[in-house]
């Protein structure tokens, strides 16, 4: 009889048991607590500086965009200041020449009145600084009448300090009154205005027959240009 119980072949290998830990090829040491600490906190701080340059940024496009919407003080002074640059001039009459029976130019009182690139000479003439064409007004009130001459004023024009007058404008106003009113006080006033082409260097005057008819009030007697 053939022995079924006996073979030759080695007993199959016992498995492992679950309990039993498998072996590590490469042991590798786990990262001490001390040197992790630098680490979190290189992370963290590159963190905390990408947000401070992001709202860094913010700010700073915001605060730009409003800034170019909005005009700065220095370029309102500057608009200011191109504003009072303006050529004009608006003269105040000065009662030095109160009295005075002569015909004669007016006198501006000087520390009143308001001028812009425009000069004056002798407190009756105003001096153009710059060409172009100006628009020229002049009011003269009279309060008393001439019983031969009238009631006229003129704007005269010379091209030098010394040289000839020429008349540009002219005005004249009426003081009648009828006998039975002769004790009310009346007034009459000659205004012009014309525009005048003017040079450099050109002198602008009020010129009246008798100066004691004029009546001197600041706000009565006026005269004054602005070029164009």
């Amino acid at each position: 009889m053939i022995n079924t119980y006996q073979t030759s072949l080695a007993p199959p290998p016992v498995p492992p048991r679950l309990n039993r830990s498998h072996p590590v090829l490469i042991p590798t040491p786990l990262p001490s607590p001390g040197h992790s600490k630098p680490l979190i906190r290189f992370l963290v701080g590159v963190v905390v500086l990408h947000l401070l340059l992001s709202v860094g940024g913010f700010v700073y496009l915001y605060y730009n965009e409003k800034m170019e919407r909005t005009p700065s003080p220095a370029g309102h002074a500057a608009f200011s200041s191109s504003e009072e640059q303006k050529t004009m001039a608006g003269m105040v009459v000065d009662r030095q020449t109160a009295g005075k029976t002569i015909s004669g130019h007016l006198m501006w009182d000087m520390d009143h009145s308001i001028r812009s690139n425009i000069n004056y000479y002798r407190e009756s003439w105003l001096t153009i600084l710059q060409p172009g064409d100006y628009y020229v007004y002049s009011m003269v009130t009279f309060s008393k009448s001439d019983s031969i001459l009238p009631l006229a004023s003129r704007v005269m024009l010379r091209k030098t300090e010394k040289g000839g007058e020429t008349a540009v404008m002219q005005a004249s106003c009426s003081l009648y009154r009828p006998p039975e009113k002769v004790s009310i006080p009346h007034l009459c006033t000659a205004t012009q205005g014309k525009v005048v082409r003017l040079e450099t260097g050109d002198q602008l005057s009020v010129w009246v027959q008798n100066l004691s008819l004029v009546d001197y009030d600041i706000i009565a007697t006026t005269f004054g240009m602005y070029k164009l």
